[in-house]
């Protein structure tokens, strides 16, 4: 151990006159466990809750979406054997067909966008309630008589008043012509499905049917909506897209997810960056304890200095001395923060569930936020990004203290003595 540690070490330890310095540097190491802590626990909640809502919008928004300006798809074969065979990314293209809709059952009527979809449609790996546990696939495409069937979102059924086995009518905006006038056009369904999760884009806005029969329903023969693909990393979904434009352009439309939903990420980023400046004030006012207790430590060692640049020690060793004290309280206030954060962290649903158990109060709604958990990630980077940051400041805060020290005249400290 070189002797400016040795002395940085020697000076936390306060006298009996020196108490209070060492009372302001254990407030400064409470401050940098508290700003350091708040930092990673609100990171891992905010990069919880932008995941959370990708997963929302991936659970039925496809990666990349093809469409055509006014019109559907007549030759869709085609381009969907094109575009499976365009990139290595590319995991599956599919068509679809959508039209918005009015579901009425039992006087209650909900808006939704009726979507006709194939078999192999990533919708039907959500979980779902049906008859005896059955697929929802092969309710929806294997049924031999009776009504069609229809898959809708807990949400929607609550408002409709429905359960799996009911029957809703289906109004698109379509009319027939009759002698009578124009009479909107109606079908029955037979709802084979609910989806579990409550809330979020899912279960609110759409209703799916089978593929062909959303065909003649719609009087789309031969023709789609559209082809939705999926690639092997959400990504990858803009830099395929890219490619896809340079090759469809007009009158084709060619969107991936981001592009669709992107504005609502880009917030929750944002948000996290603005929530980063603020907690980081934390730990800047901590800061200020430590160069407050350094400043007082070199005005009541105005002596020890003074004897140390008499005995040989540089201006370097000095401000060494002081910067390295500084340091200490930083890191010991950065690993107990770390630790803190870290445990938070990880454990913030049992924390949260047990504070609305003992106080009796709803702190996270899983029905607004369509959540079945308090979300919280933690990051690697994000943690990495804190202690930078937390060990940057103390650094920072050392530096005038230790250099008014380093600066100090032995002679003129000595005169008095």
């Amino acid at each position: 151990m070189n002797f400016e540690l040795f002395v940085s070490l020697r000076y936390m330890r306060a006298k009996r006159k020196q108490t209070f310095i060492s009372v302001i540097s254990f407030i400064s190491i409470a401050g940098v466990t508290l700003g350091v802590a708040a930092l990673i626990l609100v990171l891992a909640v905010m990069t919880g809750f932008h995941d959370g809502v990708r997963k929302q919008i991936l659970g039925n928004i496809p990666h990349v979406l093809i469409q055509k300006h006014a019109e559907g798809f007549d030759q869709h074969e085609e381009m969907i054997e094109e575009v499976r065979a365009f990139s290595p990314h590319v995991q599956s293209a599919v068509p679809y067909i959508t039209k918005e809709a009015m579901l009425l059952s039992q006087g209650n009527v909900a808006a939704v966008n009726v979507k006709g979809v194939a078999r192999t449609n990533k919708i039907f790996k959500q979980a779902m309630f049906t008859r005896d546990q059955s697929p929802a696939e092969e309710l929806l495409f294997d049924r031999q008589e009776g009504l069609p069937g229809v898959i809708i979102g807990l949400d929607t059924a609550t408002t409709l008043g429905v359960s799996v086995g009911d029957s809703i009518n289906v109004i698109p905006p379509m009319f027939t012509l009759t002698p009578f006038g124009l009479i909107p056009k109606m079908k029955p369904f037979e709802v084979v499905g609910v989806f579990k999760k409550r809330g979020g884009f899912v279960d609110t806005y759409y209703a799916y049917i089978d593929l062909a029969g959303a065909q003649a329903f719609f009087d789309m023969a031969g023709a789609v909506s559209g082809i939705e693909i999926e690639v092997d990393n959400f990504d990858q979904a803009s830099p395929v897209a890219s490619q896809l434009r340079e090759q469809y352009d007009y009158p084709y439309v060619v969107r991936s997810w981001e592009e669709m939903f992107g504005a609502l990420l880009s917030a929750l980023r944002l948000e996290k960056l603005g929530l980063f400046i603020v907690l980081g004030i934390i730990v800047l006012v901590a800061a200020f304890n430590i160069a407050t207790s350094l400043i007082m430590v070199v005005m009541e060692k105005h002596r020890d200095i003074a004897i140390l640049r008499s005995m040989g020690a540089s201006a370097r060793s000095i401000m060494q001395i002081f910067v390295l004290e500084g340091l200490i309280v930083g890191f010991l206030g950065t690993l107990f923060g770390t630790g803190l954060g870290l445990l938070l962290a990880k454990n913030a649903d049992p924390v949260i569930k047990w504070l609305e158990r003992t106080f009796g109060v709803r702190i996270f709604d899983q029905a607004v936020y369509g959540m079945d958990h308090f979300p919280s990630v933690v990051n690697s980077s994000d943690v990495l990004a804190v202690i930078a940051v937390a060990m940057i400041i103390s650094l920072l805060a050392t530096i005038y203290p230790a250099w008014r020290a380093a600066k100090m005249d032995p002679a003129e400290a000595l005169r008095y003595e």
